[in-house]
């Protein structure tokens, strides 16, 4: 009885479709196909001609490898596990410093939009700080901490946490104030505003932070395992461009 129910359900809504309704997501339909077969077939003919680039020696293949080189090697690295651990230890190292960042972020936040005079008092420097060039931290962070994940951990943690704390508390402190007046007038403490009002109508921009200090404390890890790293993807980049691995080509 249920599916035939809804077998009616999609018919009646079938049959309250006008023609005009029916193109138009045919069209969209067709529209999202085009691009999604577009973008791999760019994907397919950009590795095409790298890889017939490098065969013909139209570009040095020293510098620049090839397709096929690059899979061997990968192949190889993941076959004896060696690229799995550092893919591990970076993928490690990035997720502590992005809990860092959101779980510091949202404390800190929270504690200027309490107390505002020093959510204004300490925001020109918030600022400064995060118009800073990141790698420029992680020298002196090397310096304080010496080398290994406590640092890199940290350079992780610089890149994205000042910004994050000026997103957050902009958006608390631009709260709806009418909605804050009302709790205020039906007798509602502060802490009340802030959970029942300031932060359930900023989740919307908490997500999208969190979106960003996924990539950016990523990139603060990869910064720091440049510098200070023994192991992790920033160690192989560095490593390899020393070395120039070529084992395959």
């Amino acid at each position: 009885m249920k599916t035939q129910k809804n077998s009616r359900k999609t018919n009646i809504q079938s049959a309250a479709l006008t023609n005009g309704q029916k193109n138009f997501l045919r069209h969209q339909k067709l529209q999202k196909l085009y691009i999604f077969w577009s973008r791999i077939l760019i994907f397919i003919a950009f590795m095409m001609l790298w890889q017939v680039s490098a065969d013909l020696g139209w570009i040095d293949s020293f510098y620049f490898s090839s397709p096929i080189a690059i899979s061997k090697l990968f192949w190889h690295d993941i076959t004896d596990m060696s690229l799995l651990n550092h893919i591990g230890i970076t993928l490690l190292e990035s997720g502590i410093s992005f809990l860092l960042i959101i779980a510091l972020s949202v404390l800190i936040a929270t504690f200027f939009w309490f107390y505002p005079s020093l959510g204004k008092m300490f925001e020109p420097f918030l600022i400064v700080l995060n118009s800073l060039p990141k790698s420029a931290l992680a020298p002196l962070i090397i310096v304080w901490l010496g080398t290994g994940s406590r640092t890199i951990i940290l350079c992780g943690i610089s890149v994205g946490i000042f910004g994050c704390i000026l997103n957050l508390y902009q958006s608390f402190a631009q709260t709806d104030p009418e909605r804050l007046k009302l709790i205020e007038t039906l007798g509602g403490s502060k802490l009340q505003a802030f959970t029942k009002v300031v932060f359930p109508g900023n989740i919307p921009t908490f997500i999208s932070l969190s979106k960003v200090n996924i990539g950016l404390a990523l990139v603060g890890v990869i910064i720091g395992e440049f510098l200070a790293g023994r192991k992790g993807l920033g160690y192989l980049i560095i490593y390899g461009s020393q070395v120039f691995t070529c084992d395959f080509l």
